[in-house]
């Protein structure tokens, strides 16, 4: 849907359209470029649909764990095509515009599907903590209503934060410069662009923004202590590698995603530079999204089974 009807938009002083300046302006191999962010995306899209599909038809993986990862897909698929297809068409076109309400429509998704990603991130940790560290109790603690409970959670309460901080950035003028020195609508790029008093939105991103970003990451860690824990403890060397192989798929992709998101968004303004930045968000944004199929269904015995029943 579009969100400037909800909004309202405001039409005195404010610039109708941004560019975005994306990646590579003015570089020669943007053709390259372009092939290559089209191939990440359909690989992407393909990897994360086969996922999705393989969960969905083999019975032995309507658990809790593959319940989660078919949802992950779904928000990495929905999550790169906010970006992506967008930077294409720029490159493809040279022609670099977005309207005043594509781009906070774009900011509102993005912000969603990123968070929606961190949220089923923290909530596997945790699944991987009760099957490592109370194995005799997991179908009674990780019910199908307690999972159902989970997920909507998850996505009711991004959509409300993703809508904050949309509508606070709907309320700031954009008087003269619009040229956006990234390849989609982000937070940063776009308060830096506003001649308005930004004062309230950065205190938004630095307490509620902090916050919600903090609490999934704390979950994270803590279920891994409790893990490491209880690794540790087992007698055999041979039980030990087989505890640790059914975290290191999840574990490997959440250092990859919260590292990429905490440098860009939670670190100091003076240590930012754009090209750091932009180097990161296609990290979050492009890459992590492309290797988690990868990353779960190589290192991951029951889902190549599935897959190759798949095929």
């Amino acid at each position: 849907f579009s969100l400037h009807r909800l909004m309202g938009l405001k039409n005195q002083t404010r610039s109708s359209e941004f560019l975005l300046l994306g990646l590579f302006e003015g570089s020669e191999y943007q053709q390259l470029f372009f092939w290559l962010f089209l191939l990440m995306y359909l690989v992407t899209m393909i990897g994360n649909l086969l996922i999705i599909v393989a969960v969905g038809s083999s019975t032995h993986l309507h658990t809790p764990m593959y319940f989660f990862l078919a949802n992950l897909s779904f928000a990495d698929i929905s999550f790169i095509s906010t970006t992506v297809p967008k930077m294409l068409v720029n490159i493809k076109t040279q022609n670099n515009a977005i309207s005043y309400s594509d781009c906070l429509t774009q900011l509102y998704f993005f912000i969603m599907f990123g968070m929606v990603d961190e949220f089923l991130l923290a909530t596997m940790a945790y699944d991987r903590y009760v099957a490592i560290c109370c194995p005799l109790h997991y179908t009674l603690v990780m019910s199908p209503q307690l999972c159902f409970l989970f997920i909507s959670i998850t996505w009711a309460f991004n959509v409300l934060y993703s809508l904050l901080h949309t509508l606070l950035m709907n309320e700031l003028d954009f008087c003269a410069k619009n040229e956006i020195p990234h390849f989609f609508c982000d937070l940063k790029p776009l308060l830096k662009l506003s001649c308005s008093d930004i004062f309230i939105n950065e205190l938004m991103i630095l307490t509620i923004g902090s916050l919600v970003g903090l609490i999934p990451f704390l979950c994270v860690i803590i279920s891994y202590v409790y893990i490491v824990l209880a690794i540790l403890r087992i007698p055999s060397a041979k039980g030990k590698q087989k505890a640790f192989s059914t975290c290191s798929s999840h574990l490997s992709v959440v250092s990859l995603f919260f590292g990429t998101v905490f440098g860009v968004y939670f670190s100091p303004s003076s240590n930012h530079s754009a090209q750091r930045d932009l180097i990161a968000s296609v990290m979050y944004t492009v890459v992590t999204p492309m290797l988690n199929p990868f990353i779960y269904s190589l290192r991951n015995r029951d889902m190549k089974a599935a897959l190759v029943r798949l095929f």
